[in-house]
């Protein structure tokens, strides 16, 4: 029996691997967003400055391990048994969590996951001994270490709001004091804010730093016979002063005689001081509970006492981490940082809600976030009417971006926001942390980094009228996430310690395997996610300037198109004849992604007229036309796709044979038209629509002449409302199809004028 405690070990140094691996890519997000978000240092060096920092922040972590082994629960009240479960209760189901959030692009807190892990596992067996003995469950507190709980749980919800309000503030104050021309302005300006920042970020670095480092608690005279820990802690105004004379000058000298961009090395250093703190502050997260594993396992051996009576009060001591384990932790994270596709899409989640003006928006309205948004509008015509006209005016030239006029895909390639919002973000993070690390207050630097950038968004005025319900909703979404994180954590943690309490070894392996397939699942599921669909079927936006060009140009867009509407009808018939549910949803969902490319392409419409010249506006008729024609026929193959696949879904009665050959009729003629349509759009040989439109009039007495004979059946013999319904629908879908096609088509024909040479426009 005794074999399995070293097994268990085994097996959290392997979870300890692992959880490092999902860890990191969740938290990633935290120190890289700013730096890649205003795009003012190159990406690989971005990832060495943070590598660097993650390697430093892992070797100063020894000491920073007491959460996992008695901050939230009295290790004295349970014996060596029980916690190598609860140890094992809680790394599976961090794993899954962390990764099950990663797989979603969702940020989550990794401190906030490891706290109520093992609170909801210390919980839980608790109860299970006091069960045990038919105690008073009352007692559970005696065995949670409440008042640091607590402590824990009220320090982390409260930096959500204290971080999005400052963040907010300190962002208005420096967008009106430097305005989007702040590259204009006297150097002084930019060394003033440079020492405001830099000093900051410096002083969070040393607090952070100084923590992990052989003579952070031994005295010095020269500072009063105090170490340099408690010197930074208790000298803030002092250290805070001489930092900033020190940068200030520091920064001028750079930018008046080195021609430095100050504002570079604001970000740099930033990036810096966050992956420090990520890797001294969450390395814990990751190995502290397999490192208090590991400690107990030596001291039972060393005991020979038996597992079931031996006492964890060894816990409570403070024992020091190997410098070994911490340097390997360190390059674990940092080769997870090069090499994690997961981090970069949690980071894609935070950089876009910050997104200056347009984004993908991943996250659709809700009647909260639309709530948010008026009440917010309301409040802010309010307090307008309140401010002369004058300061109104004044503050918002502050405001006033430079214009740049881009395509879409252009204006998502450039920055997502400026330098002094990235600086503005790393300097309020770094000043938060520090001074909830000086008064020793918990809190999670996910929720920190995230809710700063989330405040500084709003107050520079990122969140406009186009955009403010979808990214409130994406906040409010992340909030969410952060909430179930705890909740789940806390319920699966312990279901798991009961399971593992009960089944011992067995359950154990069980859970293990179960765990393995869960990451493997979600790790293909994910590689799948992000493939999308293929490259040759994507849609592509226009850039020419006359009908022509866009002629020429949106073709290749008309053939996927047309391939793909011959794919998913065909699909629907077969579906329906087969009642093959498993293809009808996928079918289905084929039909919504490309409505949904195609809607893409709408949104696109406005860039594509503002760019055009006076001489080409003929264009832009053309352009919306066919916008026009290929949502009508995504309309009705995506309402094709969801009525045949709800039939079936909902058990009704199967279409009759003669139905089905009906279709399976339209379906082939269709499919001529569609392999002739796509070749001529793939051999840009237009003449050959001619040829197609000569059968338009066939197609349409085909369809009327199939609804006439069902028309008939169902007075004489049909006999089922639904199978009806639907072969009327699919009557009716089809020859509006065949209508939005024909049109498309004829304005392809009429527009196409072979002599005319194409003209694009020119982006500069």
């Amino acid at each position: 029996m005794d074999n399995i405690y070293f097994l268990i070990l085994v097996a959290l140094g392997i979870l300890a691997i692992a959880d490092l691996v999902v860890g990191v890519s969740n938290d990633a997000v935290n120190f890289l967003n700013s730096a890649i978000g205003s795009k003012a240092i190159s990406f690989k060096t971005i990832m060495i400055v943070a590598s660097i920092g993650i390697a430093c922040g892992a070797i100063f972590s020894s000491g920073l391990m007491e959460v996992a082994r008695k901050g939230i629960f009295n290790p004295g009240e349970f014996y060596f048994d029980e916690i190598m479960f609860i140890f094992m209760a809680v790394m599976i189901t961090d794993i899954l969590l962390l990764d099950f959030f990663n797989t979603l692009g969702m940020p989550t807190s990794t401190t906030v996951s490891i706290v109520f892990n093992l609170l909801g596992a210390a919980v839980a067996m608790a109860i299970l001994k006091i069960a045990d003995v038919n105690g008073n469950f009352s007692d559970v507190v005696n065995y949670i270490n409440t008042d640091k709980a607590i402590q824990i749980i009220v320090g982390i919800l409260s930096s959500v709001v204290i971080a999005f309000t400052i963040g907010a503030f300190v962002q208005w104050v420096s967008r009106v004091l430097l305005s989007y021309h702040f590259q204009k302005k006297a150097k002084w300006v930019g060394a003033v804010f440079a020492g405001i920042a830099l000093s900051a970020i410096s002083y969070f670095i040393l607090l952070k730093g100084i923590k992990g480092t052989p003579f952070a608690n031994q005295t010095y005279n020269f500072i009063g016979g105090i170490t340099i820990k408690e010197f930074l802690e208790t000298e803030i105004y002092t250290v805070g002063l001489v930092n900033f004379v020190f940068w200030a000058l520091l920064s001028y000298i750079l930018i008046q005689f080195a021609k430095v961009n100050v504002y570079k090395v604001i970000i740099g250093v930033g990036t810096f001081a966050l992956a420090l703190a990520f890797a001294g502050n969450d390395l814990v997260n990751f190995i502290g509970v397999p490192i208090a594993a590991w400690q107990s396992y030596e001291a039972w051996t060393a005991s020979g006492v038996a597992a079931s009576e031996f006492s964890m009060e060894v816990l409570s001591t403070k024992v020091e981490t190997p410098t070994l384990l911490l340097f390997l932790s360190g390059m674990i994270m940092v080769a997870t940082l090069w090499l994690s596709k997961k981090a970069r899409y949690v980071a894609d989640t935070e950089i876009n809600l910050s997104r200056e003006g347009e984004a993908k928006e991943k996250f659709q309205p809700n009647f909260l976030s639309r709530g948010l948004v008026r009440f917010s509008i309301n409040l802010s015509t309010w307090v307008s009417s309140a401010v002369p006209a004058s300061i109104q005016s004044k503050v918002n030239k502050r405001f006033e971006k430079p214009t740049v006029n881009l395509s879409k895909d252009k204006v998502l390639q450039l920055p997502a926001f400026d330098m002094i919002r990235a600086s503005v973000n790393l300097m309020v993070a770094g000043i938060l942390i520090s001074i909830a690390t000086s008064y020793k207050l918990p809190l999670s630097t996910t929720y920190v980094t995230f809710m700063v950038a989330m405040g500084t968004s709003l107050a520079d005025r990122a969140w406009g009228a186009e955009s403010a319900v979808y990214r409130v909703a994406g906040v409010l979404n992340v909030i969410a996430g952060w909430f179930s994180t705890a909740i789940i954590a806390f319920i699966a943690s312990g279901v798991i310690l009961a399971l593992i309490s009960f089944g011992k070894g067995a359950a154990i392996a069980i859970l293990l395997f179960a765990a393995t397939l869960l990451l493997v699942r979600n790790y293909i599921s994910y590689n799948k996610k992000s493939k999308e669909i293929k490259v040759e079927d994507r849609l592509r936006r226009a850039e020419s300037s006359s009908i022509q060009g866009v002629i020429e140009e949106t073709a290749t867009n008309i053939a996927n198109v047309v391939k793909r509407s011959n794919k998913i009808y065909s699909n629907s018939i077969n579906g329906l004849a087969k009642q093959a549910l498993d293809s009808l949803k996928k079918n289905k969902k084929q039909g919504n992604k490309l409505a949904s490319e195609i809607e893409d392409l709408r949104e696109h419409t406005f860039y594509f007229i503002k760019n055009l010249e006076e001489a080409h506006i003929g264009a832009s008729n053309f352009y919306i036309n066919i916008m026009g024609y290929l949502t009508d026929m995504s309309q009705s193959l995506e309402y094709i796709g969801k009525v045949s696949h709800n039939h079936v879904q909902n058990n009704h009665k199967k279409l009759k044979y003669n139905q089905i050959k009906e279709l399976k009729e339209i379906d082939n003629k269709l499919e001529e038209i569609f392999n002739s349509t796509q070749k001529a759009f793939e051999e840009k040989s237009f003449e050959q629509i001619g040829a197609i439109l000569d059968s338009k009039q066939e197609l349409y007495d085909l369809v009327s002449q199939k609804i006439d004979i069902q028309v008939s059946r169902t007075r004489t013999e049909e006999s089922s409302p639904k199978n009806t319904t639907l072969y009327f629908s699919l009557l009716l879908e089809t020859r509006d199809l065949i209508t939005a096609m024909m049109n498309l088509l004829e304005q392809y024909y009429r527009e196409h004028d072979s002599s005319v040479e194409p003209a694009t426009i020119e982006i500069k």
